[in-house]
């Protein structure tokens, strides 16, 4: 299958990503992989997209969608992918859709994880890193500290990220409406759109997902 992901920042989408990526035995293509990769391999695009980055500049549409296209091209994508992260704007959808019609393909879905934008606010907002080491993520809410401001696997202390502050998180979100979200319309009228309630354990929005796209037990 082939599927795109969106839905606005904290609506889950890396973590859907993994487990349906698996579920469906194709490879999760997330554009922050993508730039990473590319980055530290110095590929002539990750030299491109670093030059921009350095410089404080947004990296052009063409980088990322060739990107994109060159991770797609690789061997273990040709049964399928989720991508994550991209399109992000009408701009790539419709490079998307250029490149897949040039393969003889087409996307089987859109898979739109959506999230009451307060219950956004609350995820992102409320997140705590261990400044000793960023895999431990705590929450202020949902996973509290049993000691409040250190860390539980390593006693280190917790601090909020400046982007996962209030203000920036709204930020963020502005962008995500004016930007990303038009493609779900873009996509709504090719009929490829499913809307997933993206609230509840991640099991359960998992279960969703897979029932939506025909795959559920």
């Amino acid at each position: 299958m082939r599927i795109v992901l969106v839905g606005p920042p904290g609506a889950g989408k890396g973590t859907q990503a993994a487990y349906l990526a698996k579920n469906l035995a194709i490879p999760h293509i997330s554009t922050g992989d993508l730039f990473r990769a590319n980055i530290s391999q110095g590929t002539p695009l990750g030299v491109e997209a670093k030059s921009y980055m350095d410089a404080g500049n947004l990296v052009p549409d063409s980088v990322t969608i060739g990107m994109a296209e060159d991770r797609m091209e690789q061997s273990d994508a040709a049964g399928g992918f989720l991508l994550d992260g991209f399109p992000r704007n009408i701009g790539q959808a419709k490079a998307l859709d250029g490149y897949l019609t040039g393969k003889g393909l087409k996307l089987d879905a859109v898979l739109d994880l959506e999230v009451p934008e307060d219950e956004v606010v609350k995820r992102i907002a409320g997140r705590r890193i261990c400044r000793k080491d960023s895999s431990h993520v705590f929450h202020v809410e949902y996973n509290k500290p049993a000691a409040e401001g250190v860390c539980d696997a390593c006693g280190g202390e917790l601090y909020q990220r400046e982007d996962d502050r209030e203000e920036t998180v709204r930020k963020r979100l502005e962008v995500y409406h004016s930007e990303t979200e038009p493609i779900i319309d873009y996509y709504r009228a090719q009929g490829l759109v499913v809307t997933i309630p993206a609230l509840g354990k991640v099991a359960e929005v998992t279960r969703r997902a897979m029932d939506a796209l025909g795959r559920g037990e």
